[in-house]
């Protein structure tokens, strides 16, 4: 069977489009750089930088369990808004994503908005306890 040159070359294009739309919204998180953070209770704003910091954020941050296309219902503002900045390139402007954190009294557990994907995750106690230390407690 003889295979069509541009019927191949017209799906690899299709499938490199469509690739390259959800890479857009996917983060490496070995490129974070920088974290800023406010807090809702404080008009200070905390700048993370701190290699060993940015690699336990990293490492907290990879276990948040996310659900898809979900917003936030909470009756109170989020106790702190992250930036989170990833450096891909030195030469190009970083890339940014912003998280809405709401720390839990009852459990000590966290919410996290994602707003870029409209997406609603969630962080155990143990988790929860280190983010908040490292974004409140700094």
């Amino acid at each position: 069977m003889k295979q069509n040159p541009i019927i191949l070359s017209i799906i690899t294009i299709s499938l490199l489009i469509g690739c390259s739309k959800d890479a857009a919204y996917e983060f490496d998180l070995n490129q974070l750089t920088r974290v800023d953070i406010s807090e809702e209770n404080s008009e200070k704003e905390l700048i993370i930088t701190d290699k060993e910091k940015i690699k336990s954020l990293r490492n907290i941050i990879s276990r948040i369990e996310w659900e898809a296309d979900i917003k936030p219902q909470m009756a109170e503002k989020e106790d702190v808004i992250a930036t989170l900045f990833f450096t891909y390139d030195r030469d190009m402007p970083e890339r940014l994503t912003e998280y809405s954190i709401w720390f839990s009294k009852k459990d000590g557990s966290a919410e996290i908005f994602h707003r870029e994907k409209n997406a609603l995750g969630t962080l155990d106690k143990e988790n929860a306890q280190a983010l908040k230390e490292l974004m409140i407690n700094s």
